[in-house]
């Protein structure tokens, strides 16, 4: 088997991490890319995805700290639209910086516990 990439190695362990504290919350996981930023609210007990927000299709032009910001706002509002309140935070395997943290914070302004 071929050795992990260092990103694949942390994603396992902050996923296996969350596996282990056996919340029953739902997960909000955090995906980036060069371009955009997206964000999912997901119920792993029924295997669906209760809420997203992207930069896809927004306003402000490329993934940077504002537009992820803006990303966790609309995240946190579409999740209390779908009646979530409470959840936990995967980031995969990014690390709690920059346009993660910006995301993370705006979530939980916009009313998102974790």
């Amino acid at each position: 088997m071929a050795k992990l990439s260092l990103f694949e190695r942390r994603r396992r362990r902050v996923r296996s991490a969350l596996r282990a504290r056996g919340s029953q919350r739902p997960r909000l996981s955090v995906h980036r890319t060069g371009q955009h930023i997206y964000a999912q609210v997901i119920d792993d007990a029924e295997g669906k995805t209760v809420a997203a927000a992207s930069t896809l299709g927004a306003k402000s032009s490329g993934a940077n700290v504002d537009a992820a910001a803006q990303v966790g706002k609309d995240i946190a509002a579409a999740a209390k639209k779908a009646g979530v309140t409470s959840v936990v935070f995967d980031r995969g395997g990014f690390l709690f910086h920059g346009r993660v943290k910006a995301l993370a914070d705006a979530a939980r302004e916009g009313g998102l516990e974790f």
